[in-house]
């Protein structure tokens, strides 16, 4: 696995403020670790300079032609990767790209899926409410799949290809987190949370809707449950 190509797969939405900044981050650490690698955007149907903006880059850069949901241009991107591994980060400007070998060293050495928590370090990095849906979330996780996860709904994750394509996602919003999370622990792969550096948003707000999208979040997870 250690020569597989590693596909990077970012959604965007309407960030033409930090895409940019993003995929120059991201490009100098995949291009520091020597390992085969793609960078696939997928805009999900920005009205900004979202796509132009990412088009300066050396990237794969697919369209969704109009606003589907992260979980949409998630699973649009997962249909191109050629890569064993895959990662997805934030376009936002909130993960930092220099956390990518962090996450996926353990893929290396066993683990299959390796998500990266904000809150194991208890930083200050998204608004009180968030974290306390984040809390909630992750206590019902805990009681129905009997593990304890500190951030279910990170958006920096590290994911073996094969584990991917069993998870069978179908989550079109928000709720792609919670889908992977309550999947992969209820298949039994193997979990790891890997603290990471992460830090508020500098433009526009966060485009998370708490009530509808919290209630989603919820039905997933039954669903997930029961399913696989």
């Amino acid at each position: 696995m250690q020569d597989s190509v590693i596909s990077v797969v970012i959604p965007a939405y309407n960030e033409e403020k930090t895409i940019g900044e993003v995929l120059e981050k991201t490009l100098q650490v995949m291009e520091s670790m020597k390992t085969p690698y793609e960078i696939i955007v997928v805009d999900d149907g920005s009205t900004d300079r979202t796509r132009t903006e990412a088009s300066k880059y050396k990237v794969t850069l697919l369209t969704n032609g109009k606003n589907r949901g992260k979980g949409y241009a998630l699973r649009k991107g997962f249909k191109h990767v050629r890569g064993q591994i895959i990662v997805t980060l934030d376009s936002d400007g909130s993960h930092d790209p220099k956390d990518i070998p962090r996450l996926i060293e353990p893929l290396y050495n066993g683990i299959d899926i390796a998500t990266g928590s904000r809150f194991i370090n208890n930083k200050e990095v998204t608004t009180k409410l968030n974290k306390l849906g984040n809390r909630i979330i992750n206590a019902i996780i805990m009681t129905l799949t009997g593990k304890y996860i500190t951030d279910s709904q990170t958006g920096f994750r590290a994911i073996k290809r094969k584990v991917l394509q069993k998870l069978n996602l179908k989550a079109q919003g928000y709720e792609i987190e919670t889908e992977i999370t309550v999947k992969g622990l209820k298949n039994g792969f193997k979990y790891i949370e890997i603290p990471i550096n992460c830090k508020k948003r500098t433009h526009s707000c966060s485009k998370l809707r708490i009530l509808q999208d919290g209630i989603k979040i919820l039905k997933t997870i039954l669903i997930a449950k029961i399913t696989k």
